[in-house]
């Protein structure tokens, strides 16, 4: 089969590759239909996040059809011929954590956890197609892609829509509800959102869902503020204002917004001194992080606020004004999306016609393709906002 693969920093290559096998009874084989590339895949290809290897296939964003599972997979839950969307978080449905709902915490899915206990004390789930540290897993920008614990992630999809509108219940959609949900909301409420790439939008979205009544969104790119502007936020370009954290309390009564959500993380812009400070750490391998946004949003959030943190981050981080976190009373909430908690909820939604995710979508490529739209999408070319590739497509330059 063909296959994205990560060949060093700023490197992606289509490659043939075997096709996958089932390993264990729980596994099942998904072709897939369609496959996205992730603003945290972009870390990847930036080099900034550790245990990849040469040859790796990525990708966390994907669904298909089942045309094959092992024989300890419950066939009332998933048989050869569902159409499914399959979550970026693997959980194996036992452990303490999946039944307490924390299904990104899994203790059983990640084989390489003793990697991630020694660089953050502890071990997440295993992902789809996101460093060995995570497990090692192959990704889903293939054209097939095994599935661990098959009988508990992948959720079906009913016929009438399209693979464009649920393919986001694979990670973006969650993660931005989550990322309001982790807002605390309460009606009549004030968000700001630092990022208005597709979790931002997704966010600012989920946000209005949740009864906010205001969306304050931020950005550097006319075109992404543009978007948050048709979603229903008000935007600020932050590269026009003198204080960006002025510029927030002076939209909210000098009191600042009731939450914050940093939907940016670890790859933040800015132009002040502890972000050039940062960067320049990033550049000779310091740190893996630079939390430009984190301290900002410490900073405008209300006392007595809620700062909501979906944005990925990698490893230690400085500079932090943990005095005024502590002072002004407020509470952090963060975590990879608990997939399986939302996949249903807000397939719903989209049933309803509350929702057509669809809405973030700007390119749509074959295989051959995709690795040319990881520097389009990173350097906000062509207004690139999100990319979506058919793995059975042919290439346009054929």
């Amino acid at each position: 089969m063909k296959a994205i693969c990560w060949m060093g920093k700023e490197k992606m290559s289509v490659e043939d590759v075997p096709d996958p096998k089932i390993l264990n009874p729980r596994d099942a084989i998904i072709r897939i239909t369609r496959t996205c590339i992730c603003g945290s895949d972009l870390h990847l290809y930036n080099g900034f996040m550790p245990t990849m290897e040469q040859g790796d296939i990525v990708g966390h964003e994907f669904m298909g059809e089942v045309v094959e599972v092992g024989s300890g997979v419950n066939r009332e839950k998933l048989k050869v011929g569902d159409r499914v969307v399959v979550p970026f978080t693997i959980a194996c449905g036992n452990c303490f954590f999946c039944n307490e709902q924390l299904w990104s915490l899994c203790d059983n899915s990640n084989p390489n956890y003793w990697i991630a206990e020694e660089m953050m004390g502890n071990s997440p789930s295993g992902l789809f197609g996101y460093t060995h540290m995570m497990g090692g897993y192959a990704g889903g920008q293939a054209q097939y892609a095994r599935v661990p614990f098959a009988d508990v992630g992948p959720l079906k999809i009913p016929e009438g829509l399209s693979d464009e509108q649920v393919v986001f219940l694979s990670d973006i959609f969650p993660t931005g509800y989550m990322g309001a949900e982790n807002c605390n909301i309460r009606p009549g409420d004030t968000v700001a959102i630092w990022g208005c790439g597709p979790v931002g939008l997704f966010a600012i979205k989920s946000a209005f869902l949740l009864g906010a009544e205001r969306v304050i969104a931020i950005d550097r790119f006319p075109y992404r503020l543009q978007r948050a502007k048709e979603a229903g936020a008000e935007t600020i370009n932050y590269e026009q204002v003198d204080d960006l954290v002025q510029s927030l309390k002076d939209m909210t009564g000098s009191m600042g917004p009731d939450s914050c959500c940093d939907a940016v993380g670890m790859e933040a812009a800015g132009h002040t001194l502890p972000f050039m400070i940062d960067r320049a750490k990033q550049v000779m391998r310091l740190s893996f992080d630079r939390p430009n946004v984190f301290r900002q949003c410490i900073m405008a959030c209300r006392k007595g606020g809620t700062i909501s943190m979906p944005g990925v981050y990698g490893g230690l981080v400085d500079k932090i004004p943990l005095g005024q976190f502590m002072n002004k009373g407020l509470t952090l909430k963060t975590g990879q999306t608990h997939m399986m908690r939302y996949m249903k909820p807000l397939l719903e939604l989209i049933e309803q016609h509350k929702i057509d995710p669809s809405f973030v979508i700007s390119h749509r490529v074959s295989l051959d393709e995709a690795p040319e739209m990881y520097k389009t999408f990173r350097d906000k070319q062509d207004e690139c906002t999100k990319v979506v590739i058919d793995p059975w497509a042919e290439s346009k330059a054929a």
